[in-house]
């Protein structure tokens, strides 16, 4: 049965890569191991919970930050720091357009500040689909 259950988990993990079902698999195979010395299914059954639960939340998050597994790599963090020219004013409260890197966004400033056409900025951070923007 523990066999089977290392399989099927194994098998779950490899279509979903969602870093959860592999620890019931390495809990499965705990409780194979305590089987093979011949415990009874109660000892096998809490062997393999414990050793599930502590590797699911104990290890789970390390494995996801080192694999970088639910994360989708994009540049838009590159963006951040970089200079442009505003090619529509930004009024304040109002949004504006800014040329970054040959592209054209739609940018704003913090609080009060307005920023005239024409003029060198610096992009403070990204709001959506937004560049939030100061006067270079």
């Amino acid at each position: 049965m523990w066999a089977i259950l290392i399989v099927v988990f194994t098998l779950i993990e490899a279509a979903t890569l969602g870093l959860t079902s592999i620890w019931f698999a390495v809990g499965a195979l705990a409780a194979l191991i305590t089987s093979a010395m011949g415990f009874n299914i109660v000892i096998q059954m809490v062997v393999f919970i414990i050793v599930a639960a502590v590797l699911l939340i104990y290890t789970r998050p390390i494995a996801k930050k080192v694999l970088k597994i639910g994360h989708n790599k994009t540049n838009i963090d590159a963006i951040i720091g970089q200079t442009g020219y505003v090619t529509k004013a930004i009024k304040m409260k109002e949004t504006g357009l800014v040329k970054v890197n040959g592209q054209i966004w739609t940018a704003k400033c913090p609080e009060h500040e307005e920023i005239d056409l024409d003029e060198e900025v610096e992009v403070l951070a990204v709001e959506g689909v937004k560049l939030i923007v100061k006067k270079k």
